[in-house]
């Protein structure tokens, strides 16, 4: 059948994205005020029919993604970045789709140019009348006085947003989706550089050539035709995109050997989320590789965090927002999130042994984290030791690491998944990360909120995914693993 083929795929995904975004404007995250006649809350009998819609159009794109990489890992070429093209273009004009998250933003860069302290202070501090206070409006209610958990370089982003729109809702959300194209397109030349490298990502793409004359195209189909990152990064125009897409670029220039211009990069990723140092990490493991000894060891050990740590000062200076985000990096922590399994896991033991479960849950989560720090250290030393390839070491080192955080995202996924998917994309961590990522594309609804059903939903995907594995698991012939290492590592 044609809709089978690849071409099928691409056009039956992009109906699904186009039903997504028309569907957005009835049952997306629309604004409280400065939404004008489209961007505008409708009655609850359209906005239900626009919700009915825009999942549907998620299940026709989440089923032509996965049909699609089925056909690349087995073999197939074809044309991956038109059909990212076609998928991401009906998206580019929707209203914010699943998350309320791009108002805080362009809140944020309002307050800096009102000269709030971000770091002090919510977006609630923003008075009528004031730029971004329209925005502010649309906050949802855990964020509307909780300071920016971002660093200065996103706050300077948003801040030229609003300032060159005005703070008006709609020019302001659609400039901030403008900065998510430019992290989307970095994404992908990261992406094909070190899928390149490694010979195609693995499995059918390095032996058959699985999308492309560059041999990338299944490194593609998880990292940036996802439908997680799609309706996160494009429709939802969250900043995580642009930390994926700094830190990507950064670590393709060290495995290419200009490891301080790539640690240069890991220093803004961090200045947009904090997440992206753990990069420097394995940026550290790929220099004392190279060198060897104990020079090498304590190069990789120092340097990395230097040449970012001196980024980050200077951004934060040019900046002139003040070194407060060294002490927000915890604020989203205090907000419960169902996903989180150390939170869940506090609370529930808390409930049960105290009175009081806040005290316990806290205890659970800094195990959780001293957990991850555990794993990621051990991925450290695997990749350093030659069994492992550095750069699958950072990506399942980043899905630990929202594994066990205190406070989880759906799209928090997309840390871990684009970097695996660069390198990794046919192995059996790959396949399980698409199951994942196609599960969790259903928890929020349009609207950004969470409601039960979305779970239940994601659970049945997630049952589906893992019973098509166990049938039909992909080959790991190709990957990059045990022994990898990226040309660039080691030729200088």
């Amino acid at each position: 059948m044609w809709v089978l083929s690849a071409s099928g795929c691409r056009w039956l995904g992009a109906a699904g994205s186009l039903a997504v975004a028309v569907g957005g404007y009835a049952a997306g995250a629309l604004p409280v005020l400065g939404g004008g006649p489209l961007w505008q809350s409708r009655d609850t009998a359209l906005a239900t029919a626009g919700a009915v819609l825009a999942y549907l159009g998620l299940t026709l794109l989440v089923a032509a993604w996965w049909r699609y990489g089925v056909l690349l890992a087995r073999g197939a070429r074809d044309r991956v970045l038109a059909t990212l093209c076609c998928w991401a273009a009906p998206l580019l004009l929707a209203p914010p789709l699943h998350s309320a998250d791009v108002y805080s933003y362009i809140a944020q860069g309002g307050m800096v140019l009102e000269g709030h302290d971000v770091y002090g202070a919510g977006p609630s501090v923003l008075a009528p009348g004031d730029l971004g206070a329209d925005a502010a409006a649309s906050v949802g209610g855990n964020w509307t006085d909780t300071p920016a958990p971002y660093g200065p370089v996103f706050l300077l982003l948003a801040e030229a947003v609003v300032e060159l729109t005005g703070g008006a809702i709609v020019p302001a959300v659609l400039g901030t989706r403008l900065v998510a194209l430019g992290a989307l397109a970095l994404i992908v030349w990261a992406v094909r550089g070190l899928a390149d490298r490694a010979g195609g990502g693995g499995g059918a793409g390095a032996a058959g050539g699985s999308g492309g004359a560059d041999g990338s195209g299944g490194a593609l189909w998880l990292a940036v035709l996802n439908p997680l990152l799609l309706v996160h990064v494009v429709g939802g125009v969250h900043n995580d995109g642009l930390m994926i897409g700094l830190m990507l670029s950064g670590v393709l220039l060290a495995v290419r050997g200009r490891w301080v211009f790539g640690c240069v990069l890991v220093g803004l990723a961090m200045m947009v989320k904090s997440p992206a140092a753990v990069a420097l990490l394995f940026i550290g493991v790929m220099i004392a590789r190279r060198d060897g000894g104990v020079r090498g060891v304590v190069k990789g050990l120092v340097l990395p965090g230097l040449v970012a740590g001196g980024v980050a000062a200077g951004a934060t200076l040019a900046a002139g927002t003040g070194f407060g985000w060294l002490r927000t990096q915890s604020v989203a922590g205090a907000i419960h999130t169902p996903l989180s399994l150390t939170s869940d896991l506090g609370l529930a033991l808390g409930t049960l042994l105290a009175d009081d479960p806040d005290p316990v849950k806290a205890v659970v989560q800094k195990l959780g984290l001293l957990a991850a720090l555990a794993i990621i250290a051990a991925l450290a030393w695997r990749a350093r030791c030659g069994r492992i390839d550095p750069v699958l070491g950072l990506g399942l080192s980043l899905v630990a690491l929202v594994a066990l955080s205190p406070m989880v995202q759906p799209w928090y996924l997309l840390w871990g998944t684009v970097v695996v998917a660069a390198v990794a994309w046919h192995s059996r961590a790959g396949q399980v990360l698409a199951v994942l990522s196609a599960a969790l594309a259903y928890e929020t609804a349009p609207s950004g909120h969470t409601p039960w059903y979305g779970f239940v939903i994601a659970a049945g995907v997630l049952v589906l995914g893992l019973a098509w594995m166990r049938r039909e698991p992909w080959p790991a012939g190709g990957a990059v693993g045990a022994g990898a290492c990226p040309e660039g590592v080691r030729s200088r």
